[in-house]
């Protein structure tokens, strides 16, 4: 089963869905909501690697969406 993960400023979620169900489209519906913001999305490649996105890809098992980082 495929995890979107929102970090925001009340800590994280994890959504959980998989290709089949209305959880799907929820996620989806976050990652839109979330990227629309400004927040910055990627995925998991493997152990140590991960990808920045721009579009939500459902076959991935992992993603991330956070918020981008101000320094001064």
């Amino acid at each position: 089963m495929a995890m979107l993960i929102v970090m925001d400023h009340r800590g994280d979620s994890r959504h959980f869905f998989d290709d089949s169900s209305a959880a799907l489209e929820e996620a989806e519906k976050l990652f839109l909501e979330f990227t629309r913001k400004g927040y910055t999305a990627s995925v998991r490649n493997g152990p140590g690697e991960v990808r920045k996105i721009t579009s939500f890809d459902p076959t991935s098992e992992e993603t991330l969406v956070f918020p981008r980082l101000v320094g001064g």
